[in-house]
């Protein structure tokens, strides 16, 4: 092992519990040992990925978010006997690894609970709601500290929940803890004072207006999370550790408005002076343990990083509310290994936790003491698998019923909580594949093809692999991306893939092959009018051509909004063109992603023209056409094209010609990758 990550590697103790390491499993949404959203029980995929977190070195886990009182049909985790019965078996061969567990509650999410566009309708309707109640209770998931806006649906008002309802969820804590702590698990984690959660919001400001004794003071703000510990406490007895997933500050400025890095902002949440009060008031009340970040689901992206956040973005506060403590605290969010590493040893946390990059790859740690770096695939914060909810103008949340019930999913790896899908068995009979197009699509065909066992070679018209991947993955903040293609090419020679450098396929029947798959990609869209040719499209900007100060981007997909964030970053002065009448309004692309590109502009005071279209090209400037059908002149030294792409295959697919990726439909990593699996499995 590198000296450099030993700290990581020493054990250290919550209560009485000794853990072999500092490397903590996060919680995830979806992870849950007693299932999702479905009815208790217990979830078998989501106890086979833990178990092979335990063997491959993984010290402390904690599955989340696991309801007291279950989502659909409303019954109590701690009456779910059989779900118990069958995790008392299961803890003790975890406990053969080496490694701790730790089960976390969660009393809701209040304002925060993301109703789907397709409950949208049912929602905002009284009547409709009521028929739905025996399934699904919205008014009762939404319930919250006072009548609040939801955070999704916007004109949707979340009612206040009731004293008894607030005591009854205290009761089902301690009951579903003393459940845990009779099935042998280690401890239990409370979410939480957390991400603007139900009992986060209790703690806020702007989300708890109420008058009771849970409600004004500091000490009534915090009620609700003391009397879960002290409940927890006495039905468990003292030394059974219980632990607080905490929000260091909540980086927030209001309701749906968050305050990006470095940004100079009034808090309306908890803000430090608060936080270092609260933490020594929450340790005293009896909890063992600080599971730290920062952020709202109204500043989502500090608790879910996307990549345009800074590495190891909550370390500094983490450290510092550390202080006040004489209990363990964690740290999470983009944390780097070394820098957790050198943490640690100078006593500025107590462990490093990680989430998404273990549904990535579930081995890190394992190769990280192997000193195997090349071999970890990197998280690359999409979101696309974990958490494809995407928000926008006039949508709640676009995420379909089947990603909602499955978020710990991966973009980058199929298997992760999907194995009986996404599994593969060796080929009966070996064939020869040719894989035209050497971007992750074609790459990721060649690596499954070739564990299956055959024999693939990749025809790439250029002279590296990575595809439209390498352009992508140009700009500053998308060093996983960089890392990602890197561990694609060690992937293609480790397995001893054949690869044909500058060689552009034209005609298959050249090919002598079982198979076929074309991974061609796709081609940008053109304006068509005059001067046109003086826009540079996305790949053009991506490929290192210069620009002037002044860019006019001509689409506010996701694309054109990275590449306007890169701008700046280069002190640049974007202006952003967009059709639609929301940046990023696009499937599956998570709120903690587009909000903070949406807050980056706003802070930047980026002009952004909604609802608008380009009707002029000049010398030196564009006209634009405003939502109010006004004629806007705007300075343009360059302009900049980003307004989607058509699909490029080779040929049509037939027989044993297949198709994959954007030469398919053009889409994100997760179809890219996906699609790939489907077809190399079938191969």
């Amino acid at each position: 092992m590198n000296k450099v990550y030993e700290p990581l590697f020493t054990p250290w103790k919550i209560g009485n519990v000794e853990i072999k390491n500092r490397i903590v499993v996060c919680p995830m949404g979806g992870t849950s040992l007693f299932g999702w959203m479905e009815p208790h029980h217990f979830d078998e995929d989501a106890a086979s990925f833990f178990m092979d977190l335990a063997k491959n070195d993984a010290g402390l886990i904690i599955p989340g978010i696991a309801p007291i009182r279950n989502m659909i049909g409303g019954r109590w985790l701690y009456k779910a006997d059989g779900a118990f019965k069958k995790l008392k078996p299961y803890m003790e061969e975890l406990h053969k690894t080496g490694a701790k567990l730790f089960v976390q509650l969660t009393a809701g999410f209040g304002r925060s609970f993301t109703i789907p566009q397709s409950l949208a309708g049912v929602a905002k309707k009284k009547f409709l709601r009521g028929m739905l109640k025996p399934i699904i209770d919205i008014d009762r998931l939404t319930a919250s500290p006072s009548e609040l806006p939801s955070r999704w649906l916007a004109g949707y008002r979340c009612r206040a929940l009731t004293k008894q309802e607030i005591l009854d969820m205290i009761d089902g804590f301690a009951k579903t803890a003393k459940k845990c702590q009779e099935a042998g698990v280690d401890g239990v984690e409370i979410h939480a004072v957390h991400e603007g959660y139900l009992l986060d919001q209790f703690t806020l400001p702007y989300t708890n207006q109420r008058t009771d004794e849970y409600g004004g003071s500091f000490e009534n703000r915090y009620r609700f999370a003391t009397e879960i510990v002290k409940a927890i406490k006495k039905e468990c007895g003292e030394d059974y550790p219980v632990s607080l997933r905490y929000s260091a500050v909540s980086k927030t400025k209001g309701f749906c408005e968050g305050a990006v890095p470095g940004e100079k902002y009034k808090e309306v949440g908890r803000d430090m002076k608060e936080s270092e009060k609260a933490v020594k008031y929450l340790q005293d009340a009896g909890y063992d343990m600080l599971d730290t970040d920062n952020g709202t689901y109204d500043a989502w992206y500090w608790a879910h990083p996307p990549a345009y956040m800074p590495q190891n973005c909550n370390l500094e506060d983490v450290a510092h509310v550390k202080q006040f403590v004489d209990i363990p605290v964690v740290c999470a969010g983009r944390m780097e290994a070394g820098v957790a590493s050198k943490a640690i040893k100078d006593g500025q946390i107590d462990a490093m936790g990680v989430a998404r990059q273990f549904l990535t790859d579930p081995h890190w740690v394992s190769k990280l003491k192997a000193d195997r770096l090349q071999d970890i695939m990197p998280c690359i914060c999409c979101h696309n698998g974990c958490f494809p909810m995407a928000h926008y103008k006039g949508v709640s949340c676009d995420a379909t019923m089947e990603d909602s019930a499955h978020m710990a999913r991966c973009a980058l790896n199929p298997q992760t909580m999907d194995g009986g899908k996404y599994n593969y068995n060796m080929a009966k009979k070996p064939k020869t594949i040719a894989v035209v197009g050497g971007g992750i699509g074609g790459m990721e065909v060649a690596r499954v093809a070739t564990l299956r066992g055959h024999k693939v070679t990749i025809y790439e018209k250029t002279d590296k692999l990575g595809g439209v991947f390498v352009p992508a993955s140009a700009p500053s903040f998308k060093e996983k991306d960089r890392q990602l293609i890197a561990w694609y090419r060690n992937q293609m020679k480790e397995l001893g893939i054949e690869i044909e450098f500058n060689t552009e396929v034209t005609d298959l029947a050249k090919i002598n092959a079982d198979e076929f798959v074309i991974a061609t990609g796709s081609s940008a869209r053109r304006l068509r009018m005059e001067n046109a040719e003086r826009c540079l499209d996305a790949i053009d900007y991506l490929n290192g051509k210069s620009v002037g100060d002044n860019v006019v981007i001509i689409g506010g997909g996701l694309t054109g909004c990275e590449i306007a964030y890169d701008l700046i970053l280069k002190g640049k002065k974007p202006v952003i063109v967009e059709a639609k009448n929301d940046l990023m309004a696009v499937s599956g692309l998570c709120l903690a992603n587009s909000s903070y590109l949406r807050d980056y502009f706003a802070y930047k005071k980026t002009p952004v023209y909604l609802e608008s279209k380009l009707t002029k090209i000049g010398d030196k400037f564009v006209e634009i056409e405003t939502s109010t059908g006004e004629t806007q002149k705007l300075k343009a030294d360059d302009i900049i094209t980003c307004i989607g792409y058509n699909p490029a295959p080779l040929c049509k697919e037939s027989g044993n010609i297949h198709i994959v990726g954007d030469a398919m439909r053009v889409g994100n990593l997760r179809t890219v990758i996906w699609r790939a699996w489907d077809v190399a499995t079938r191969l």
